[in-house]
């Protein structure tokens, strides 16, 4: 088969949707070397580049579509798909519009609704564009891959799709944070951004339902018990973060509460995410609403406990590995961080539990499911 992917975020998405795109592309092309894969890449970068001889970059070529790309991957690429590939799949919630028009199969990957959900949290432009993108494209994929049981259910009961259309397809994470560090390894990340152990680890954008001020509070309850750190990698600004920095400046936490992004590159901190797992005590995780939560997944492989929500995709994430709490009780994240910091024989068996958990996420069988869509779609041409 000839498959093409939109590959705007695996080329300049170093987080979330980028790491979805690649993972799967490389491990598509790896257990399944005999197809092609064409990546349609609105603008030339060096992110991301396969060495694999079986994927192709297609860029724009002429004048206008390379004048202006996000029009030639919004709508001007049908005419570069066609040429190329018998099935398309869009990897980040969209089709580009006209493709309904093609023979070609299309597929496309729904990763949540949260706007949905949180429509404040978001410009009121933006919700309405994704709105229409995501409309657009589920009523025109031939199958829509849900990246969890309740993204399918939102898809469901909000945009009324028919549940045979959506097929539930996890996501797996980097082969990467499978790998452990040796203690040489851990000490030069440690000494690299200047932290100590025991610390608590919050990874994810500094918005509402991603619940920092609330991890801030409970950790505020915890170091006063035992001495520790929280460890932030994410970016925010805006009240919401004006808030966090209120709440610690009055609680004196500074020093103790490190905002890793304030002071390194995003780039450098990705690259040692592993790393930074592995030293921490526990992902604190409890975000409101995810589609998936890949950092619960990235943290069990990287043999780190996992403390997360007890709603949305999350209990799906963390399984029976993870402990789930009520997002909005910084007592019951308070007295989970306390559990797994003073008792090493459950932290232990947490560490064993996610281990195991994450197995059943590893890239060949997420390969293995979503290629057996592409030959279901590729049989019918």
């Amino acid at each position: 088969m000839n498959i093409g992917f939109d590959a705007k975020r695996a080329f300049h998405n170093v987080t979330g949707l980028g790491n979805y795109s690649r993972t799967l592309i490389d491990s598509l092309s790896s257990f399944f070397p005999d197809n092609t894969y064409y990546l349609f890449n609105p603008k030339r970068s060096s992110c991301y580049s396969s060495m694999s001889k079986h994927i192709v970059e297609i860029n724009p070529s002429g004048i206008f579509p390379t004048l202006f790309p996000s029009l030639w991957r919004s709508r001007w690429m049908v005419n570069d798909i066609e040429k190329n590939v018998n099935l398309y799949h869009g990897l980040s919630n969209e089709l580009p519009f006209g493709i309904h028009r093609s023979k070609v199969k299309k597929v496309v990957t729904i990763h949540d609704l949260i706007f949905e959900h949180y429509p404040a949290q978001y410009n009121k432009n933006d919700v309405l564009i994704y709105r229409k993108k995501f409309k657009y494209a589920c009523e025109h994929a031939d199958i829509i891959i849900a990246i969890s049981e309740s993204t399918k259910k939102d898809l469901v009961n909000l945009y009324s799709i028919q549940p045979e259309k959506i097929e539930v397809c996890y996501q797996s994470c980097d082969q990467r944070f499978f790998t452990s560090a040796n203690e040489s390894q851990r000490k030069m990340a440690q000494d690299r951004y200047g932290l100590t152990t025991p610390y608590f680890l919050s990874v994810g954008s500094i918005i509402e339902r991603k619940n920092l001020l609330r991890i801030c509070m409970a950790f505020n309850e915890m170091q006063k018990e035992t001495p520790c750190n929280l460890v932030v990698i994410g970016k925010g600004n805006g009240i919401y973060k004006e808030e966090i920095l209120n709440y610690i400046n009055n609680e004196q936490l500074y020093g103790k509460i490190i905002f890793l992004e304030d002071n390194f590159r995003s780039n450098d901190i990705q690259k040692d995410m592993p790393i930074l797992y592995q030293n921490a005590t526990a992902l604190v995780y409890p975000s409101e609403m995810e589609g998936f939560g890949i950092p619960v997944l990235e943290a069990m492989a990287s043999s780190t406990p996992v403390i997360t929500s007890d709603r949305s995709s999350l209990p799906e994430a963390g399984g029976d590995a993870a402990q789930c709490i009520d997002p909005l009780d910084p007592v019951a994240m308070h007295l989970a961080m306390k559990r797994l910091l003073s008792d090493d024989d459950f932290r232990k068996e947490s560490i064993q539990k996610g281990l195991r958990h994450s197995q059943k996420f590893n890239n060949e069988h997420t390969a293995q499911k979503v290629m057996s869509i592409y030959k279901q779609l590729n049989s019918k041409i």
